[in-house]
C-alpha cells in the first residue's frame, strides 16, 4: 500500500493578506465585479462576446451585488442517527441524510490536500474569488468558444453546496439552486465574500469536504470513506483519497463502482496535481498509481428495514416516539426537523437477551407463511420499559415474503392496525374496578349458564337491553356445566362471563371505563373511544399485544401504572443530552387490590385454572389470564411474574380467520384457545427471559374457598339480582344511554358448548 504523504498540512500557510468587505471590494471598480460576474456567466454557458459582458456585468453586477441579501447561514447538516438495544447493541441505522459530520483533526490530512488541489490549487493563496482563475477560464474559454473552464473557487462550491443541501429532497429546489444563471453567481459570490470574512480557510475546507456529496448516498468524506474503502477519512491512504476527492466533480461518472476505469483515470489526474502543488513526490505518485482501486464497498443501510433480526417493529416504534411525543418539540414540523436532522445517538429499553426470547418464540411456533401470525411485548413492571416487541411476521415491504410494516404489537397511531379483541383478558380490569369500589375478595353471583345482558349505569346515563330474550340480546358461559353461584376466584379461573357481567351491573360501566383509562386504554387501538356497552368487561373493543402487557404489568407493580417508554436516553454525536419523556407513573389502584387480584390471577395458572399448563420450568410464581374471542378469530395470554410482563396475541393479521381446523407452526388445532395457541409461545419466551433473573414472589392475601354448592341453578335461570356476596344493589333505573341499537353480544354467544367437566380454555 502506498505511504501517505509526508508533508504536513502545514506547509498550507497562507500568505498574509487583507481581507476586506464587500463593500470595500465594490470601491475597488467595477472591474472587479466584471471579472467575476463575467466568469460567473460563461460558467453558466452564456455566449455573449467578452467586450458586451464587461460592459453588462460592471453596471448590473454592481447593482446585483447589493441587492442580494446579507443574511448567509451555515446550515447544520443532516446526519446518520443510530439506535441502540439497552446493551449497547446497534439495532440500526437511520438517516435522511447518511452523513458523519467531522473535525478537521478527524478527517486528517490526506484527502484535505488531495481535496484542494485538484478543486481549488490556490484556495489559501485568493480570496472569495480567484481573480487569477478567473483570467484563465477568460483565455481558455476564448480560445475553444465555448465555457470549457471554471472560476468558482472551493469557497463558491460550498455556498453552492448549503444551498442544495436546504433544497434537501425538493426536486425543484435542487434545480433551482443549481441553476448557472447571473443572479445565482452573483449572489453565490457575495456570500462567499461574507463567509471568508467570518471563518478561516481551514473551517471552510472541513464544512465543504462535510457537506459535499460522493454518490451513492454517501454525504461527507467521513461516509464516503466508508462506503467506498470500509475506512475512517484519517485512515485514508493517497489513492484512496485521490479516488474520493476525484469523484466530487462528478459522482456519477466517476463512481468507482460503476465506472472503476473513469474512476481510476480521475484518481491519477488528482495524483499529478498533488504533485504539482508539491504534496506529493514523483516516486511516491507512481507507487500510488501502481495501486489497484482497492474497494471494499458497503452498500447503503438505511432506516428499520436494516435492523436485527425481529427489532424492526420496534424500531420503527422509537420513530413514532421520537416525532409525536411533545418532549422532542412543540409542533410536529419540530419533530420532524430534529429526526430529519438526525445525529443521535438513541439509546433504547429493549433487552436483546429477552428480544431474542421472544422473538423466537413467536418464529418457532408460528411460521411466516401460517394464515395466521402472533404478536408479543415483554414489559417490566413498575417502569414501563418495553423489554421485547416481537411478530411472526418479517419487518418489509415484500408481501411475496408475508412482510409487512404493520407494527401488530401497537395502536394504529404509533405504526399498529386496529387491534384485536383481547377476550377474557379484559376480565381482570373489571374485577380491578370492582376492588376498587369495595367489593369483597369473596364477591360471589348466580352466574347462571345463560343471562340476558342487564340494565346497566354509564358515566352519562343506563344502557339498557332491547333484545331481552333473544340469543343476541344475551350471553352464555363457555360450556353447559358452567352454572353459578361463583366466587371471584373460581369465576376468574374458570372465566366465567356471566359472573363478569353481573359484577358489571353492580359496580356500573362507568367505573370499568374509568378504571381502564387508569391502566392506559382511553381508546380501542384504532384511536376510538371506548364504547361503555355491557360486553365491553369481556373484551369485545380491540386491543394492542402493548396495551395489554401493561396492564399485567400494573398488576405485577401491584398497582403502579406507567406510560410504555421506548427510549433511555439520547446523545448528539457531539455528547450533549437530548431531553427524554421521563418515566410517568401514577396509582391506578390501592396496593391491597392490587394484592387480591394478583393472588385470584394466580389461581388461573395453577390447577383448576385455564392457564394451569403454562407454568415456567423453574418453578417461580406466575400469573395470568387467558381469552379466546367469537369464532376463535383471536387468541390472548397475557401474564406475569412479579418482575416480568409478557402478552402474547394470535390470530389472523387483518382479523378473520376462524381458528378451527387448522395448522399453526405445523401443529394441528381443531379449535385454538388462549391456553393451547399463545399459551406456549408465552410459556417458551418467559422461560428463556426469566433466566438469570431474581426469583421474586407476589404479595399475596389468603381468599377462603366458598362452601360447596349444595345445587347447582338451572342453565337457565334469570339473571337475578346480585347475591348478598357483598357490594351494592344493581342499577338503579334511569335516562337510557345507547338504548336505540342492539346490544353487542359477549364473547361466547356462538360457541359451541363443551361436554367436558374441566375449565374451558379461554
Amino acid at each position: 500500500m502506498p505511504p501517505k504523504p509526508s508533508i504536513s498540512e502545514d506547509t498550507w500557510t497562507p500568505r498574509t493578506r487583507r481581507r476586506e468587505s464587500p463593500r470595500t471590494l465594490l470601491r475597488h471598480g467595477a472591474g472587479f465585479v466584471a471579472f467575476s460576474t463575467l466568469a460567473g456567466v460563461m460558467l453558466a454557458g452564456m455566449a455573449l462576446p467578452v467586450a458586451g459582458a464587461l460592459g453588462l456585468s460592471a453596471k448590473n453586477g454592481a447593482e446585483s451585488f447589493e441587492e442580494v441579501p446579507d443574511d448567509f447561514k451555515t446550515p447544520p447538516l443532516p446526519q446518520a442517527s443510530n439506535i441502540y438495544d439497552a446493551a449497547g447493541g446497534l439495532i440500526a441505522t437511520v438517516y435522511e441524510r447518511n452523513r458523519r459530520v467531522l473535525t478537521a483533526e478527524e478527517m486528517g490530512t490526506t484527502v484535505r490536500q488531495a481535496q484542494v488541489d485538484i478543486e481549488d490549487a490556490r484556495f489559501y493563496e485568493h480570496g472569495a474569488v480567484d481573480l487569477k482563475g478567473v483570467l484563465r477560464a477568460i483565455s481558455k474559454n476564448a480560445e475553444s468558444g465555448a465555457a470549457v473552464q471554471g472560476a468558482s473557487t472551493l469557497t463558491q462550491q460550498y455556498v453552492k453546496n448549503v444551498h442544495v443541501e436546504q433544497a434537501g429532497d425538493d426536486t425543484a429546489a435542487v434545480l433551482e439552486a443549481q441553476r448557472k444563471t447571473l443572479g445565482r453567481k452573483i449572489q453565490e459570490l457575495k456570500y462567499a465574500i461574507k463567509l471568508e470574512e467570518e471563518l478561516t480557510k481551514g473551517q471552510i475546507l472541513t464544512n465543504y469536504l462535510n457537506i459535499t456529496y460522493y454518490g451513492n448516498q454517501a454525504y461527507g468524506i467521513e461516509t464516503a470513506a466508508q462506503r467506498y474503502f470500509s475506512t475512517s477519512a484519517k485512515d485514508l491512504t493517497v489513492p484512496q483519497a485521490a479516488t474520493l476527492a476525484g469523484l466530487v466533480q462528478n459522482p456519477t461518472k466517476y463512481d468507482p463502482k460503476a465506472h472503476p476505469q473513469a474512476a481510476q483515470k480521475r484518481r491519477d489526474v488528482v495524483i499529478d496535481k498533488m504533485v504539482e502543488r508539491k504534496h506529493l513526490t514523483p516516486a511516491q505518485a507512481a507507487e500510488a498509481k501502481a495501486a489497484p482501486l482497492g474497494l471494499k464497498y458497503q452498500a447503503p443501510r438505511n432506516g428499520c428495514i436494516t435492523a436485527q433480526a425481529g427489532m424492526g417493529f420496534f424500531c420503527d416504534y422509537v420513530r413514532q416516539v421520537i416525532k409525536q411525543d411533545p418532549v422532542f418539540g412543540k409542533s410536529a414540523a419540530d419533530r420532524k426537523r430534529l429526526w430529519d436532522l438526525g445525529g443521535l445517538n438513541i439509546h433504547t429499553t429493549l433487552d436483546p437477551v429477552k428480544q431474542a426470547a421472544t422473538q423466537n418464540a413467536v418464529s418457532r411456533k408460528v411460521k411466516v407463511t401460517d394464515p395466521v401470525s402472533a404478536a408479543a411485548t415483554m414489559m417490566e413492571p413498575g417502569s414501563g420499559k418495553i423489554l421485547a416487541m416481537a411478530q411472526t411476521r418479517p419487518y418489509g415491504i415484500d408481501k411475496s415474503k408475508n412482510e409487512t410494516v404493520v407494527n401488530l404489537n401497537v395502536d394504529a397511531a404509533m405504526g399498529g392496525g386496529s387491534g384485536f379483541q383481547p377476550g377474557s383478558t379484559f376480565k381482570p380490569i373489571v374485577a380491578a374496578a370492582a376492588l376498587e369500589a369495595g367489593l369483597p375478595a369473596t364477591q360471589s353471583y348466580p352466574a347462571p349458564n345463560r343471562i340476558d345482558w342487564p340494565t346497566m349505569r354509564t358515566c352519562d346515563g343506563t344502557w339498557k337491553n332491547t333484545a331481552k330474550g333473544t340469543k343476541e340480546g344475551s350471553v352464555p358461559n363457555e360450556s353447559p356445566d358452567e352454572v353459578g353461584p361463583y366466587e371471584l376466584k373460581e369465576a376468574m379461573a374458570r372465566s366465567v362471563n356471566t359472573y363478569f357481567v353481573q359484577m358489571e351491573q353492580e359496580i356500573g360501566l362507568c367505573a370499568v371505563k374509568q378504571m381502564a383509562a387508569k391502566l392506559g386504554i382511553t381508546t380501542k387501538a384504532s384511536g376510538v373511544p371506548l364504547a361503555e356497552l355491557p360486553a365491553m368487561g369481556l373484551g369485545t373493543q380491540e386491543m394492542s399485544p402493548l396495551t395489554m402487557a401493561n396492564v399485567y404489568a400494573t398488576f405485577a407493580a401491584r398497582g403502579t401504572y406507567c406510560a410504555p417508554r421506548a427510549i433511555n436516553r439520547i446523545t448528539t454525536v457531539d455528547g450533549k443530552e437530548v431531553p427524554v419523556p421521563p418515566a410517568q407513573c401514577s396509582r391506578a389502584m390501592s396496593e391491597s387490590s392490587a394484592d387480591i387480584l394478583n393472588t385470584v390471577l394466580l389461581g388461573v395458572t395453577e390447577k383448576g385454572g385455564t392457564g394451569g399448563k403454562l407454568g415456567l420450568d423453574d418453578g417461580r410464581q406466575i400469573a395470568g389470564k387467558t381469552g379466546t374471542t367469537d369464532e376463535k378469530k383471536s387468541a390472548w395470554f397475557s401474564g406475569y411474574t412479579a418482575n416480568l410482563a409478557t402478552s402474547v396475541w394470535l390470530g389472523g393479521p387483518a382479523g378473520g380467520v376462524p381458528m378451527r381446523d387448522i395448522t399453526i407452526g405445523g401443529t394441528y388445532f381443531d379449535e385454538v384457545f388462549g391456553a393451547s395457541g399463545p399459551g406456549p409461545i408465552w410459556q417458551l419466551a418467559m422461560n428463556d427471559a426469566v433466566r438469570g433473573m431474581p426469583e421474586e414472589e407476589f404479595e399475596t392475601v389468603h381468599i377462603p374457598n366458598p362452601a360447596p354448592k349444595s345445587s347447582a341453578s338451572p342453565s337457565g335461570s334469570p339473571s337475578g339480582s346480585p347475591s348478598q356476596g357483598g357490594g351494592s344493589p344493581g342499577p338503579s333505573a334511569g335516562p337510557s344511554a345507547g338504548s336505540s341499537g342492539r346490544p353487542h353480544p359477549g364473547p361466547g354467544s356462538s360457541r359451541t358448548p363443551r361436554s367436558s367437566g374441566s375449565p374451558t380454555e379461554r
